[in-house]
């Protein structure tokens, strides 16, 4: 480095250089020669939580009378950019570093230090006044719960809704359209496109249950407990304060924990709020494969369906066309129980007084909350709502359905319709032609019987 190129700074550990366009400190200098691992950094959601903690600290502290208006204010002006996002080249630390998550506190706290101080004109330390009545062992896992809650608020939640409702009005759009269902991926008695679409539905409206009855855990917060859950330096009624102050800015009911040693020690409630997403996940694989398999095709496969053409599919075979969305879909489902895995071996590592794997607990939850938000707009947008159905090759399938034979169990039993079934299935001939010629059950009676349509209302909700 050039003279020009550095400035010197120093912490308790003594001086270091840091480049001079930089809004970080020593500590954070540190981290990024103790770090260099994979170049991963924190999200931007995790960095926009930070500022509001941070803003909302300050407001707090200035107005417990800890801290002067003057660098009160400058200090929040300076979080609230970082939450912005104005700054977040200034937030470089590598997602594997300590496990407190303090090296990212601490870059927080330096980056807001430096341009209150610019702002102010007047010294802002980032650990007396900035870090005031904090700890990044309070810090981090309330910095985790707020970002999920206002990803999953702001995000996840409103995209699960658009996937839903546009399962459903596929669902009434093909509420008529005779299937040949399938079990075992075997050929099973006929139900409506409409209704099994409306499976899908159910399971999108399930997941998002589950994810909201995560919400009221998520909504308590470890800022107050400092250090190690006793509150050491801090005011009493700061947690409960900081909780209200986050609140008005984001408008979602946050509220102080009953237990800072539950806060700190463990991440239980973040690992929960994983295992929803991965069911989330596996709900979402379902619908994919059943997309693909539906599609599949055009001439050798089920070719029930067609999916929006969207890229050419093959750099060989030309006129291919894959089920580009679903195969996303489904990677991206792989990546999120990934990340469940990792954060449940993370959420084990609570020793004591501190979970010692926070920074990879957010990274992980928050690019699950983040891929699963976008995959869940893609499939909705660009498969779902424009698939067009093949009637034309489902009824032709459905005519030579042996197991249609099923409805004639009650009249005729279950050998004989066995034998029927088996004829047709040999003869490939439809069941209606063979059962006629195998019983003497009237052919207008035997239409009503093996009617497919008439069959999908046995007691089904059309939902």
């Amino acid at each position: 480095m050039s003279e020009k190129a550095y400035r010197v700074e120093h912490d308790s550990m003594g001086e270091l250089r840091v480049p001079s366009d930089a809004r970080w400190g020593a500590q954070t200098q540190r981290a990024l020669q103790n770090f260099p691992i994979s170049g991963l950094m924190m999200p931007r959601a995790f960095i926009r939580a930070l500022g509001l903690i941070k803003a909302s600290a300050a407001s707090v502290n200035q107005d417990l009378g800890m801290l002067d208006a003057l660098r009160a204010k400058a200090i929040e002006t300076a979080a609230l950019a970082v939450a912005e996002g104005k700054h977040d080249r200034h937030f470089p630390i590598d997602v594997f570093q300590t496990g407190s998550g303090t090296s990212t506190n601490m870059n927080a706290n330096e980056v807001i230090a430096h341009l209150a101080a610019e702002k102010s004109g007047q010294p802002v330390h980032p650990n007396d006044h900035v870090n005031m009545s904090q700890s990044s062992n309070d810090t981090i896992p309330t910095a985790i719960h707020v970002s999920a809650m206002l990803e999953l608020k702001e995000r996840l939640l409103p995209a699960l809704q658009h996937l839903a409702e546009t399962i459903g009005a596929k669902a009434h759009e093909t509420s008529k359209v005779v299937i040949t269902g399938r079990t075992h991926l075997m050929d099973a008695m006929p139900v409506t496109l409409g209704q099994e679409l409306s499976g899908w539905a159910a399971q999108i409206r399930q997941g998002m249950a589950r994810i909201e009855a995560v919400l009221t855990r998520l909504q308590a917060l470890a800022q107050g407990g400092t250090a190690v859950g006793t509150g050491i330096n801090a005011h009493p009624e700061f947690g409960k304060r900081v909780a209200t102050e986050l609140s008005k800015r984001t408008g979602i009911p946050f509220r102080s924990s009953e237990n800072y040693f539950e806060s700190l020690s463990c991440q239980d409630t973040a690992v929960e709020l994983s295992g929803q997403l991965k069911t989330l996940a596996v709900s979402l694989t379902k619908i994919a494969n059943d997309l693909r398999w539906m599609n599949s095709g055009p001439l050798a496969g089920l070719g029930e369906i067609a999916l929006p053409a969207l890229q050419p599919g093959s750099s060989i075979m030309p006129g291919k066309v894959n089920p580009v969305i679903p195969e996303v879909i489904t990677m991206v489902a792989a990546q999120v129980i990934g990340n469940d895995l990792t954060i449940t071996v993370a959420g084990q590592s609570g020793n004591f007084q501190l979970n010692v794997m926070l920074p990879i607990i957010a990274y992980n939850l928050l690019q699950g909350i983040e891929l699963l938000a976008n995959s869940a707009r893609v499939l909705a947008d660009s498969a779902i709502a424009g698939f067009s159905v093949q009637e034309a090759h489902l009824k032709e399938a459905l005519d030579r359905n042996p197991i249609l034979v099923t409805a004639l169990n009650p009249v005729i039993g279950y050998e004989k319709g066995a034998a029927i079934a088996k004829q047709a299935y040999q003869e490939n001939r439809p069941i209606l032609e063979v059962a006629k010629q195998m019983t003497d059950i009237p052919e207008a009676r035997l239409k009503a019987l093996l009617d497919p349509a008439a069959l999908t209302r046995g007691g089904i909700k059309n939902n």
